[in-house]
Order: structure tokens, then C-alpha cells, then sequence
């Protein structure tokens, strides 16, 4: 009759190097920056609803945020703030909870300074309140992205001006920590190819330099000229994100968001 061995196998030969355990990587401040602005620079702006969702006060950004896709107190909080059929916008969140509608994804390019050259711009022109209505009609014009009322309180914001009227601006908005997002970076059409959106690139990361922080931005991946022009000029693809607009679903909500 065959018998099974029982023996232990011996310890293994000398040459085997034991495999250390992964260690997982923390997540980057970057992964999340409207969280970590709404968290901390911005936090005058944010309409939050308990520890895990916030959004920016919607005259000021269109921007919602949640601490932790994964952690479901996360979107409770959200659907919340959007109220029952109210819609949101995030990035980085593929994969929302039952009874969440996606409305809109678009995959985005993050790209971080490297090696850019910042220096002043002596023909650029600070913009402010008193703008708002010539900066929308540039903002309506050329489509960078949005742009509410009171984005331009966000940061700093640099134009130039043609003759009086103004044919280019590029500004801060998201600030995670120790980082500036460089942001509504558009020319008009018929003052395209004189590099002033450079220009302004640089005399806005200046600025964003002075305080101590890099300057990062973002564009939509389907842009490639743009993402080669900040290439050229010392930028670096860090990331791809996705860019998403939900719904949140219907029913009651009796979770109060509260304004910091």
C-alpha cells in the first residue's frame, strides 16, 4: 500500500532572498487637491457637510469634494450638500454608490512644475472684482473652463489689456498644501500665437513661488496642443484624472451642511 510522506520540507536553501512585504504608498496631496484646498487654504469657502464632504461656495467654484471614495459617510455627506436630484462635480471618483447617476466623464491631464521658468510680467495688469464682468465675457469666449462671480477671489489673477480691453488672463485657484493651481489660462482668439498666455503662466507662478508654493495645473487630455505648450515651457504630466458630474439620488435628506 503507497504511503504519504509527512515530513516538513526543510528551511529554505541559503540563496533564496526573503521578499519584504509592500509598503502601501501614501496618497499624494495632489490626488485630491480640491479636498485638501477646501480642507485648508480655502476653507473661508467651503460649505461642508460633517468630517468627509465639502464644496465651494457654488458663486465661488463648481467644485465638490469627499475625504475617502471608499468610506460610505463620504457620500452620504455629499448627497447632503447636493440635496435629493442635486448634481456635484469631482475628479478622481470612478465608481459612485447604487442611486448615483453619472452624468458627465472626461479624463484630465495633471501637470506639475518642473522646470519652469517664472519671472515677472511688467505689462500685466491685477484683476479684480471691478473686472468680473470683462473676465466672463473673455471666460465665455474662449472656454478654459468655469468660471463663477467670485472665482476670481480664489487667488491672484493677472490680465493684459490691448488698448484698454482685455485679450488674455491666466490666474490661482485650487491650493492644496504647498502647491498653487494655475488656472482660466486663455487669450483671445484674435491675439492667439504672441505668447501672452505664457507670459501670464510665468508672472503667475512667480507669484505662486514667492509664497513658497509650486505651481501645478490642469488641462482636459483632449487638448494636446495645450498640454505640449506646458511641456515646452517646464511642466510635467504627474497624473491623469477623471473629471465627473453626478446626480445625486432622490429621496429625503436630513444630514445639514453647515458653511465654515
Amino acid at each position: 500500500m503507497p504511503t504519504t510522506s509527512t515530513t516538513s520540507p526543510g528551511p529554505a536553501p541559503s540563496h533564496v532572498t526573503p521578499v519584504a512585504p509592500a509598503i502601501p504608498t501614501p496618497p499624494h496631496v495632489l490626488d485630491n487637491p480640491a479636498w485638501a484646498s477646501l480642507s485648508g487654504a480655502h476653507a473661508a469657502f467651503a460649505v461642508r457637510a460633517g468630517a468627509h464632504a465639502a464644496r465651494y461656495d457654488p458663486e465661488v467654484a463648481v467644485f465638490s469634494a469627499i475625504a475617502d471614495p471608499a468610506d460610505a459617510r463620504s457620500w452620504d455627506g455629499l448627497r447632503s450638500l447636493a440635496g435629493p436630484g442635486g448634481t456635484v462635480s469631482l475628479s478622481g471618483v470612478l465608481t459612485p454608490p447604487p442611486g448615483w447617476e453619472t452624468l458627465w466623464s472626461g479624463r484630465g491631464v495633471q501637470l506639475v512644475d518642473t522646470s519652469l521658468r517664472a519671472e515677472p510680467a511688467p505689462e500685466a495688469v491685477r484683476l479684480g472684482a471691478a473686472d468680473v464682468p470683462e473676465v466672463l465675457e473673455l471666460i465665455e469666449l474662449t472656454k478654459p473652463g468655469p468660471f463663477l462671480p467670485r472665482t476670481i477671489e480664489l487667488g491672484t489673477y493677472l490680465g493684459i489689456r490691448h488698448r484698454g480691453r482685455l485679450v488674455a488672463m491666466a490666474g490661482e485657484r485650487l491650493r492644496p498644501p504647498g502647491w498653487t493651481e494655475i488656472s482660466a489660462v486663455c487669450t483671445h482668439p484674435g491675439f492667439r500665437g504672441r505668447g501672452l498666455a505664457t507670459r501670464l503662466v510665468r508672472a503667475v507662478a512667480a507669484g505662486i513661488r514667492d509664497r513658497g508654493d509650486a505651481p501645478f495645473l490642469h488641462t482636459a487630455a483632449e487638448n494636446t496642443d495645450a498640454v505640449r505648450l506646458y511641456e515646452s515651457i517646464g511642466f510635467t504630466v504627474r497624473h491623469r484624472p477623471f473629471f465627473l458630474a453626478f446626480r445625486a439620488p432622490g429621496g429625503a435628506d436630513d444630514t445639514a451642511a453647515t458653511r465654515i
